[in-house]
């Protein structure tokens, strides 16, 4: 009898063995390949990112400004900046902003600050602000800034009209269109697709769901969301005028104010804005390169004025080995940024395992006196959510005061986890609150019934095969709610408690509703209203610090990827930035699309083990 298979199974071994050992050459090959190009570019020094003697910083910041970056493989990371590709929504550290201006004031080798916002994407009210007091800042060094585009997004504009000097493109237009929150719904074509809706809720403000059970948004969340939104637009309208000395109330905000003044202007928006006072002049890029060059020099690398970008200059001036003082006491910053998960998640979410990990790092460390926990998030799971509050708990047990300081938005599951901190600093445009909790899920047997399927069988109790495919019993029904209403009597309990309320009083303000930080102070809800640094010197103060470091306690890589993340950040020192005096545009479709596919995929990541979810849906603005 022959030994085919046999023969047939040693062949493919060896096959397959032969595969193996080329895959793993090749990819040392490549890794090998990278650490020359490394180790070339570290002694070659003619290629190395350098500030010019005279120059203008270029703040041209390209995507969205966050607390924390979402993970990226340094591998994928690496390859692609070998190859000159970018990342298609690329984010920026709120921190790196801050500190290239702060370094900037007091560097001499600046002489002008440029703040080219083209290519700026999403950013919430709360970092502009922070941005536009470093610009502000900045300016006590007597050094000009100037700001320029082709055009401006209403983000866009808050920073330019920090600037001594706007200018914009003949051809440019802008239009402060103030802020919305618009959403579509779903219910008419779920009925007609005969998919059942089961959701279970507390909270007459909690329009998380909304969508999924009516087709237009209920009284009770227009007034919620008009509340908090007409908040945010007085105080950007109050930035504004500061800025460019108007008054709050020449902005037109109805379609007929604007449509006379744009009538006046010929129909151009850049003389309208010219006008309007929004800019100072109405300049071409050939006009501003010229001007740019009579301040700062001329530019030896290409025809235009001497300049360093944004990337350039973090670059050139950040530390790439920062070394801690093993001895100081450090007051910890953990980041809890990003939508709230079950497990472990990577930065850019926050895991009810992963943050608990970082705050019991913290605990754990002997020179760690006091925490912050920076929060800026629109909540999540209820379970993971609880756990990272139970680890602040054994904090404060732990005799390590603990502040929760709230940036853009510190909502639902958000406020949960900063609840029991010894005191709460906000944002006065922080959206926080949205205490409340919901369920949800679909079961489809009305659609099956259509196409003729069925689901049957027996089981040994009534929740034996309970699935999507069935319809759901209104016992069972009745067993999800009450455990839903457990959840929001655990939230107000939680408030009260830490708040010094009664569970009534902290009702009074819940039932789902949003509030902007300024309004939650007034309620209750938050101590106080300051940045990041306030809450670090709140947090010192608390633990009696006179001289201290802080710490970023954050997610530690692995030894390769810790290795090929020191490689990329300093293979970067080596590859200067393509010049940004092309005047990029932004793509405004393209981003309203991305934003649209980004809550569907947050909604359909959630992974609470019971199903049960303090979520703020509503929370971000159109």
């Amino acid at each position: 009898m022959s030994d085919k298979p046999g023969i047939l199974k040693r062949i493919f071994s060896s096959l397959w063995k032969i595969i193996n050992t080329s895959r793993i050459i090749f990819l040392n090959l490549v890794f090998f390949i990278f650490v020359i190009i490394f180790f070339s570019a570290v002694f070659d020094d003619s290629d190395k990112v350098s500030v010019p003697e005279t120059a203008a910083l270029v703040l041209n910041l390209k995507g969205d400004i966050v607390e924390q970056k979402r993970y990226v493989d340094p591998m994928d990371k690496l390859l692609a900046e070998s190859m000159g590709q970018e990342e298609d929504r690329p984010e920026i550290l709120i921190t790196d902003i801050i500190n290239v201006i702060e370094t900037a004031k007091t560097d001499d080798r600046i002489q002008t600050l440029v703040i080219y916002p083209q290519n700026l994407m999403r950013a919430g009210l709360h970092h502009l602000q922070m941005i536009g007091a470093a610009i502000t800042d900045f300016k006590e060094s007597g050094k000009e800034v100037v700001a320029f585009g082709d055009y401006y997004s209403q983000n866009q504009y808050y920073l330019a009209a920090s600037a001594d000097k706007v200018w914009m493109n003949p051809q440019g237009m802008m239009v402060l269109e103030g802020f919305g929150r618009y959403r579509v719904y779903f219910k008419e074509a779920l009925d007609k697709l005969k998919i059942t809706q089961h959701v279970f809720k507390v909270g007459t403000y909690k329009s998380a769901v909304e969508p999924y059970i009516r087709d237009d948004m209920s009284d009770e969340a227009k007034e919620a969301n008009k509340a908090w939104l007409d908040q945010l637009w007085a105080n950007y309208k109050r930035d504004i005028a500061q800025f460019r000395g108007l008054n709050p109330t020449d902005f037109d905000e109805k379609a007929e104010q604007l449509l006379a003044k744009l009538q006046q202007a010929d129909g151009s928006f850049a003389e309208y804005a010219l006008r309007a006072g929004l800019v100072d002049e109405l300049r071409t890029r050939e006009e501003i390169r010229k001007d740019m060059i009579e301040k700062v020099g001329k530019s030896d690398a290409h025809a235009s004025f001497s300049q360093i970008s944004f990337k350039d200059y973090l670059i050139a001036t950040k530390n790439p080995f920062p070394v801690e003082n093993p001895t100081s006491d450090k007051v910890a910053i953990v980041v809890a940024k990003g939508t709230i998960l079950n497990g472990n998640q990577k930065p850019g979410n926050i895991g009810g395992d992963s943050t608990a990990k970082l705050l019991r790092k913290a605990r754990l460390d002997k020179q760690v006196k006091a925490v912050v926990l920076r929060v800026d998030s629109p909540g999540g799971s209820a379970f993971a959510s609880e756990l990272i509050r139970q680890e602040v708990e054994l904090l404060k047990a732990a005799g390590k005061p603990v502040v929760a300081s709230m940036a853009n938005y510190a909502a639902s599951g958000g406020y949960w986890i900063s609840a029991s901190a010894n005191e709460i600093w906000a944002s006065e445009n922080t959206i926080t609150g949205s205490i409340g909790i919901f369920g949800m899920f679909m079961t489809f047997e009305k659609s099956m019934d259509e196409l003729g399927l069925n689901t049957d069988g027996i089981g040994t109790t009534d929740f034996a095969g309970m699935g999507p495919t069935q319809e759901l019993n209104p016992q069972i029904g009745a067993i999800i709610q009450t455990s839903i209403e457990r959840g929001y009597k655990d939230f107000l309990t939680l408030v009260a408690e830490n708040r010094d309320m009664t569970t009534d009083e902290v009702d009074a303000i819940a039932q789902g509703r949003v509030w902007t930080g300024a309004k939650a102070q007034e309620l209750g809800l938050v101590d106080k209203l300051g940045d990041l640094d306030d809450a670090v010197d709140a947090a010192a103060k608390l633990a009696s610090l006179k001289q201290y470091d802080t710490k970023l306690i954050e997610r530690e890589l692995s030894p390769k990827d810790l290795f090929l993340q020191n490689l990329l950040d300093n293979a970067q020192t080596f590859l200067p930035e393509a010049s940004e005096d092309s005047f990029e545009g932004n793509k405004t479709l393209q981003d309203m699309i991305s934003q649209l596919m980004m809550e569907f995929e947050r909604v359909n990541q959630l992974n609470d083990p019971k199903g049960i979810y303090s979520f703020c849906l509503t929370c971000e603005i159109n």
